[in-house]
């Protein structure tokens, strides 16, 4: 369900403001008499009971059990985060401290992001990471492409430059032979052997494209779609080969009841550990996007996440990517405090890399060692 669908009436939008701020604050269910008493909602029980009703037919609450209040639901975040939440003014002292814990003197970008890592966790009370990626300096020597099923295949990617081979289960909406596949491995080992992820460019794909119908003397259109799906795998994965992704604060999991579950957060902290999965999932997100990036709930890739909230900010610097800083923590999360950090948080580690990093082609010198 899509809260695009309805117009909420103002009076639902405030109701929904209110419980969603005190499901963060309380972290219990929020029921008409607290919002009467505490919120000030200017109308009577019975109509703020009606409308709680209403917002969790649509739903946007979700009732615990009977005669609880309610708390929000995947949905009423959303709406909140997209829709209702205001920016947190940040008092003056905070704003100092912050920049006071920023400007250390350093000329390494590596130690600009863990510091502002730790700054990210410190200043939000939740778990911080930093994402640093290095995909420019990976290259795949060898590839190959093994048929499993008419709707599915295997890419095997063996790389140069770190010690590593890397698998991809690749699912298609379309119908493939084993033929095809055995000639994408051809084309693959041609095209892309020894490229960067820089020198993938529409050329090289539409010349992969061409190679493979001449080959296959398939269909231009199912050439060019197994191709694309090929790319993207391969895209993701070189990423997550080149990044380097680093947590602050893990055990602050453990102030929020959300990851009371013991074996809910071992397994989440074993995520945490592992690295690979939240690596994936955050190197599908596009580096040429600034834009800050929330993910609710089970709108996260990482299933174990699906409790929780994961907010992500690429870092740029004279309009490349140079890194990206996120904050996890439960889906009752206080997203005005976090968006606001992680702005800042930006806009500082901007300055900082302007002044700590060469300019133009010495940039553009250390990417290619």
């Amino acid at each position: 369900m899509s809260y695009e669908s309805f117009e909420l009436s103002d009076r639902k939008k405030l109701i929904l403001k209110e419980i969603v701020e005190a499901h963060i604050k309380l972290g219990e269910p929020v029921g008409s008499k607290y919002l009467m008493q505490e919120a000030s909602i200017p109308y009577s029980s019975a109509t703020i009971r009606n409308e709680m009703a209403e917002l969790e037919g649509l739903g946007y609450l979700e009732q615990p059990h009977t005669s609880a209040g309610r708390i929000p639901s995947e949905l009423g975040y959303r709406f909140y985060v997209d829709t209702l939440v205001s920016q947190y003014d940040s008092k003056n002292r905070e704003a100092s401290e912050l920049k006071k814990m920023l400007s250390v003197k350093m000329s390494e970008i590596d130690k600009i992001l863990e510091n502002a890592t730790k700054v990210a966790s410190a200043m939000t009370n939740y778990t911080a990471l930093s994402l640093r990626p290095r995909p420019s300096s990976i290259t795949i020597r060898r590839y190959e492409a093994v048929y499993l099923d008419s709707r599915s295949y295997l890419i095997i990617m063996i790389a140069s430059g770190v010690d590593s081979v890397k698998t991809r289960n690749i699912k298609t909406q379309f119908d493939i032979d084993s033929e095809i596949i055995s000639n994408l491995s051809i084309v693959l080992n041609n095209s892309l052997a020894n490229l960067s992820i820089n020198d993938i460019n529409i050329s090289v794909i539409m010349d992969m494209e061409s190679s493979l119908e001449a080959l296959s003397k398939k269909d231009a259109k199912l050439c060019a779609e197994l191709v694309s799906v090929t790319i993207k795998s391969i895209y993701e994965t070189m990423n997550e080969m080149g990044s380097e992704i680093k947590f602050e604060g893990v055990n602050r999991l453990l102030e929020y009841p959300e990851y009371k579950n013991l074996d809910k957060l071992q397994k989440m902290i074993s995520t945490i550990e592992n690295k690979e999965d939240i690596i994936r999932a955050v190197s599908t997100i596009d580096q040429s996007d600034d834009e800050t990036k929330i993910f609710i709930g089970s709108e996260n890739m990482v299933k174990i996440m699906d409790d929780s909230t994961l907010i992500y900010k690429n870092l740029k610097l004279n309009g490349k990517t140079i890194g990206a800083i996120g904050i996890i923590g439960p889906c009752r999360m206080d997203y005005s405090k976090v968006l606001s950090t992680i702005d800042q948080l930006s806009e500082e580690i901007s300055h900082l890399t302007d002044l700590a990093l060469p300019s133009g082609k010495e940039r553009e010198g250390e990417d290619e060692q």
